[in-house]
């Protein structure tokens, strides 16, 4: 086997490798060749070749979002560090298992006028977990040690992203048959207990309570605690409201909070204001519901979650420090039902909302809105789904989901700028056929993702462009001003020649009969990837979308 002559170097990969990082994305460049030496014939690592950082970021974050566990990041020194930071963020927010080594120059030569050196050490320390600064020299290679394990640790445990910066001196290129570090020694000496359990006060209060929401936000497909919250919505008090990224499905729940939030009078709002809200997951996509709860707040907020508790409502009363499957499996053996109308109201506001919802669809000019109607029902089942941000997962709450799907988006930061890159890398790790539904902007935006040599033949992209930012005719403020185009960005580009370059098959479609023609075939075949081009009529998008809320 070959080694990196540099002890730093070594004493990254044994350690990765001691922690089963198995999945390591290098970006092309010099002052990294230790570690991408290292890694590249290491046995035990899987390595990828992404030249664009940030979207070999988001590529691995799409690995990580998968298999749970922390997936490395190596790049150059200098600026190449910073293109990381979009991917961090998004990490942070979602808690996503990231460990990114950047090579740096030693600090004598920092701020000399050296080319490609800025100032590498904690530079993402707003959204890191924790920043190991590395130092090249013998006698610092206990504390070297001490850091690696413990940033690696973090990022197992704590589940988001942590940095390690590491300075090579030339040369870069000597390498060895032999390793020159010490066995590596694992420890586990942060690991922090989860809250012990008293809920007796706080079932008290439920069994007391005659409106009880749950809210549902973005989650990992969980089997159990689909089953625990299936067993307590059988309490008639109880509301269930779940978001496109839940993962979790029962028909008494309800999962298209704006379609049925909307329309609602200040009388019905009271009405449907909890006495309780219990929430877990992630964020919560519909704006609606915040405005609602911070309108309208419950009694008492509590959270379910083993690392944060944010105050979205301004009412957070209470955060259990524990896997919301953990505190169900107390709780539903405390808690007992209580008589009340709250849910069977919710449920028949559910069903009313589902037949305009109908009728309007059936009816609705070809646009955004059709178009979700019509390619949802096409999305093979048992799919993973992953969904662009803006006006894409907005809509996707307005349908109810098959089931079988797994649906993804990047709701830690909610920007547009990594969606393709993210879903490509889940893609890799995953052996269902993955859909991304994406929008013009935010594809175009992260084109390179395209510049990929690890898309697999089945992965596909439905991309639903409507000349520019779409939101921005919908969302009350830009189109009364005089800078509309500033915030919309029109547009008349296509992805014909991006298609071309990258070796994806092109479809296109622009009207419903040739959309549902397309959608035929669309997901066979495993010759190539492919991408289905839909053009909706910018001019009237936003029109019918408020024509369907106010059908509702």
């Amino acid at each position: 086997m070959i080694y990196s002559q540099k002890e730093l170097s070594q004493l990254v990969i044994e350690y990765c490798v001691a922690y089963q990082v198995e999945h390591v994305i290098i970006s092309p460049g010099s002052r990294n060749a230790p570690l991408t030496i290292g890694f590249t014939n290491h046995p035990q690592i899987k390595t990828y070749s992404i030249v664009d950082e940030r979207c070999a970021a988001f590529f691995a974050l799409g690995i990580a979002q998968q298999i749970r566990k922390p997936v490395a990041l190596v790049c150059t020194s200098g600026s190449a560090l910073l293109n990381y930071y979009p991917a961090i963020a998004e990490a942070f927010y979602s808690d996503i298992p990231l460990l990114v080594i950047s090579a740096d120059r030693p600090k004598h030569l920092i701020d000399i006028g050296d080319g490609q050196t800025i100032r590498q050490e904690n530079v993402f320390k707003n959204h890191s977990l924790y920043n190991a600064n590395l130092v090249e020299d013998e006698q610092c290679m206990n504390e070297n040690t001490q850091q690696i394990a413990k940033a690696i640790q973090i990022a197992i445990q704590k589940k988001g992203p942590v940095h390690i910066n590491v300075p090579f001196d030339e040369p870069l290129y000597e390498t060895t048959d032999k390793l020159s570090i010490k066995d590596v020694v694992l420890e586990n000496d942060i690991i922090e207990t989860e809250q012990i359990l008293n809920l007796q006060e706080y079932v008290s209060l439920w069994n007391s309570s005659k409106k009880k929401l749950v809210l549902v936000g973005t989650h990992f497909p969980n089997k159990k605690l689909q089953a625990q919250l299936i067993e307590l919505v059988k309490d008639e008090s109880v509301l269930v409201f779940t978001e496109t990224t839940s993962n979790v499905h029962y028909p008494t729940f309800i999962n298209t909070i704006d379609k049925l939030i909307f329309p609602l009078t200040d009388k019905e709002f009271k009405k449907l204001q909890p006495d309780i809200l219990l929430t877990l997951g992630g964020m919560i996509v519909s704006k609606k519901v915040k405005q609602l709860l911070r309108k309208y707040q419950p009694k008492h907020h509590w959270h379910v979650d083993t690392k944060n508790a944010p105050d979205t409502y301004h009412c957070l009363s209470h955060h259990f420090k524990v896997a919301d499957t953990v505190f169900f499996d107390k709780f539903l053996e405390l808690v007992e039902p209580k008589n009340s109308d709250y849910q069977k109201s919710g449920l028949a506001l559910k069903i009313q909302r589902k037949e305009k919802h109908d009728q309007f669809l059936t009816l609705a000019e070809f646009s955004d809105l059709k178009v979700f109607d019509v390619v949802l029902d096409t999305i093979p089942n048992n799919s993973q789904l992953q969904l662009g941000n803006s006006s894409i997962i907005r809509y996707s709450q307005l349908f109810d989901m098959n089931d079988s799907l797994t649906i993804f988006c990047n709701r830690g930061t909610s920007g547009i700028d990594g969606s393709t890159s993210t879903a490509i890398g889940a893609s890799h790790v995953t052996s269902n056929q993955t859909v991304l539904i994406t929008g013009d902007i935010s594809f175009f935006y992260d084109s390179n993702a395209l510049w990929n040599n690890y898309i697999k033949n089945d992965f596909r992209i439905i991309l639903i462009n409507n000349g520019g930012g779409g939101i921005f005719r919908f969302i009350p403020g830009p189109s009364n001003t005089n800078a509309l185009d500033y915030f919309e960005t029109p547009h008349q580009l296509t992805a014909k020649q991006l298609c071309e370059m990258y070796n994806f098959e092109y479809c296109t479609a622009k009207n419903d009969n040739e959309l549902k023609r397309e959608l035929k075939t669309f997901y066979q075949g495993e010759k190539t990837s492919k991408l289905l081009e839909i053009f909706t009529p910018i001019a009237i998008n936003d029109v019918i979308l408020k024509e369907y809320f106010n059908s509702l």
